[in-house]
């Protein structure tokens, strides 16, 4: 770097991590594009306003893109400065195109540039989604698949023509193998990008017809199929990755990126997963509740039984939590395990579910004989003799109502429905405006 201008950090620019992702870059640059708008902002300071607005979308268009992430990555902003004589910390201008375009013919060399191949570039990894159960994340998983991919002509060894057949120099790309293509950016601004000739397919050169390859036919590579195995080991978690070196698709020149397989835990109906950790809700009856039992209560992700033993005389109270240690998710590379939480869920009984007895009133005061007084004593001063009131109402009541309607129309804070995400809120009207 000549020193001339103070390094800028894109990442910061755009307020994400270098290791973002790009739908993370993407989410990072509508949000900055909208509140550095110059129309979104007073007249006296729509200049600096334009000034942020530029900065957001020049670090939006070098970090979306993978080649030119990877040079700033690399050389930070010198790569894509013009106009700067060499110098011993610049990067040399054959590095950065080989870079980009995989060591492919880029023309001439320079005279004195002392450019030189520092080895095949690798191509672009293959990334995509695999779904997996929380049975199969538990117990671990080992599944083959055929892959459709690109290979290298055996037949000319990636040449593309017959042996002793010479290519011509592609006249759309004078050789270069690269065009440059206008490319949208967001709302009304578009880039210039490089990319592969479609002539030659990035080549610089293309051989006539009749000189091109039998199998290949003049591609330089063909479509084969292959049995991969993709195992998960036990104890995977939701988010990482699964990486297969080298079985992406094969081009001339390069060396072949990696499949990655992306997991994705598909919901669970019985259990909820936090790191190692597993919890369920625990479903008893009220006299289970009141008088223990002994029994299973879940099927876990491996088959087996989990039975609890609540002796008599432990009570289980509504959303009581309870632990079972090393009955969570299996810990990689390692033997132990998480926990597993329950959860306590009481089901009471119906409405006049003592009519069965078929006296309702003489078998609720056996009840009320049998169960223990109030114990705090706020409930006992409320259950008290009521005689000290000098007036008491009798008043009617809705059952099965719900705190959402607490305040609600209000526009009070403490009104009932929880609290809204204005965050999550404000999102999809920025996206609406960026249309």
């Amino acid at each position: 770097m000549n020193g001339t201008a103070e390094e800028v950090d894109l990442y910061e620019v755009l307020g994400v991590g270098r290791g973002c992702s790009k739908a993370e870059i993407k989410k990072a640059y509508h949000k900055s594009a909208l509140s550095s708008h110059p129309d979104k902002v007073a007249p006296e300071e729509r200049e600096d306003a334009e000034i942020r607005f530029k900065a957001v979308s020049r670090a939006y268009e070098i970090l979306h893109d993978d080649d030119s992430r990877h040079l700033y990555d690399t050389h930070g902003m010198a790569a894509f400065e013009k106009g700067g004589g060499p110098g011993a910390g610049e990067p040399d201008i054959n590095d950065i195109l080989s870079q980009m375009f995989g060591g492919m013919n880029m023309g001439e060399e320079v005279p004195g540039s002392g450019a030189g191949r520092r080895g095949p570039k690798k191509g672009r990894n293959e990334e995509q989604e695999y779904e997996v159960t929380l049975e199969e994340l538990y117990k671990g998983k080992a599944t083959k698949f055929s892959s459709t991919k690109n290979v290298i002509c055996s037949h000319c060894n990636g040449k593309g023509g017959r042996e002793k057949a010479r290519p011509k120099n592609c006249e759309s790309c004078k050789g270069s193998g690269t065009t440059v293509k206008l490319q949208p950016v967001g709302p009304g601004l578009v880039t210039r990008v490089a990319a592969n000739c479609p002539i030659c397919s990035g080549a610089g050169k293309f051989f006539r017809e009749k000189d091109r390859c039998r199998r290949c036919k003049g591609a330089r590579v063909i479509q084969q199929k292959k049995l991969l195995e993709l195992y998960i080991p036990p104890g995977s978690r939701q988010g990482e990755h699964i990486v297969l070196p080298g079985e992406a698709d094969q081009h001339p020149d390069q060396e072949p990126g990696d499949i990655v397989f992306e997991l994705v835990e598909t919901p669970h109906e019985v259990f909820d997963r936090a790191g190692a950790d597993l919890k369920a809700d625990l479903h008893i009856t009220l006299a289970e509740a009141l008088t223990g039992f002994n029994r299973v209560v879940l099927t876990h992700l491996d088959g087996r039984g989990i039975a609890l033993n609540v002796p008599s005389g432990q009570v289980l109270t509504p959303d009581q939590v309870l632990k079972v240690p090393n009955e969570g998710m299996p810990i990689k590379r390692s033997d132990a395990r998480g926990a597993l939480y329950f959860a306590v869920k009481i089901e009471f009984p119906k409405d006049n579910w003592l009519a069965v007895t078929g006296d309702t009133e003489r078998s609720a005061q056996q009840l009320r004989n049998i169960l223990p007084k109030a114990q705090s004593a706020e409930l006992k001063q409320k259950t008290a003799n009521v005689a000290k009131y000098e007036e008491v109402d009798e008043v009617d009541f809705v059952k099965n109502s719900n705190l959402e309607d607490f305040g609600a129309g209000s526009g009070d804070p403490r009104a009932g429905g929880g609290w809204e995400d204005d965050e999550d809120e404000d999102m999809p009207q920025a996206q609406c405006a960026q249309q």
